[in-house]
């Protein structure tokens, strides 16, 4: 390849890094657009229920996104986050460390992660089991404050999502109950995506259902209901939902990481 060659290569390899980089900017810019116009359908949502939309929190799912779309999200005026994955949490925690946040494990958690995961994140909204329990329990055996979590339920049957079975989340309940460092607030749920919303909302509707009966059950209330997503949340809302999870709404969609070209 000739020297003139290489050299346009070069430039428009640059070229287009750059433009990439300024779509990226302009994609963390339109953040704070989207969390408005998240707020605005929320509170529409809720006075449909006859609720405030004061009674919902919006958790910001930042997976995938770098640490530059969580700050705008949190200038923005958001303060919960939603990570799928410890080791990608953690590799962002350094530049995040200065913000008032709470951040929260939303994706399936491996019990051999369980440490690691208490460590970093202020809640696991995402136990499945009483022995993962067991053993976040043991990893803030030491603190004076209780670790919050959520037990995730499995609805739908999809064999590709985890979660207790409905029959079983009364067992795994009072397994946490029974866990001196743990506190139990509520339930979450990711029912199966459909494209015409009505078919989601008796996933939404079983899920308080559960939520209620478990809190009878218990003898104290159960706070949390988290379900409802980008396509689906203003639905879930209608159903009780306490806790939404934006990714799409609040984000843009996803894009792959961009490297700059060698120098």
């Amino acid at each position: 390849m000739r020297i003139g060659e290489r050299t346009a290569g070069a430039q428009t390899g640059a070229n287009l890094w750059r433009a990439r980089i300024a779509a990226a900017m302009d994609k963390w810019e339109a953040i704070s657009a989207n969390a408005e116009r998240v707020r605005d359908r929320v509170a529409r949502a809720a006075k449909r229920a006859g609720r405030s939309a004061d009674e919902i929190t919006i958790v910001a799912v930042s997976k995938t996104f770098p640490a530059e779309a969580v700050r705008a999200a949190y200038e923005a005026g958001l303060r919960h986050f939603g990570e799928n994955r410890v080791q990608e949490f953690e590799s962002k925690q350094a530049e995040l460390k200065d913000l008032d946040a709470t951040w929260r494990l939303i994706g399936h958690l491996q019990s051999n992660k369980a440490r690691r995961a208490a460590e970093v994140f202020d809640r696991i909204d995402s136990v499945d089991s009483a022995s993962l329990a067991g053993r976040l329990d043991a990893a803030v055996a030491g603190r004076e404050k209780c670790l919050p979590i959520l037990i995730e339920v499995h609805l739908g049957g999809e064999e590709t999502k985890s979660g207790v079975d409905e029959a079983g989340v009364e067992a795994v309940a009072k397994s946490v109950e029974a866990l001196a460092h743990l506190q139990l607030l509520g339930l979450m749920a990711i029912p199966p995506y459909e494209d015409d919303l009505e078919r989601v909302r008796p996933y939404f509707r079983k899920l308080r259902e559960l939520r209620d009966g478990l809190s009878q059950e218990l003898g104290r209330e159960l706070p949390v209901l988290s379900m409802g997503m980008t396509h689906d949340f203003e639905i879930a809302i209608e159903e009780g939902a306490t806790e939404i999870r934006l990714g799409t709404a609040i984000f843009g969609e996803r894009v792959k990481n961009v490297k700059a070209p060698n120098a």
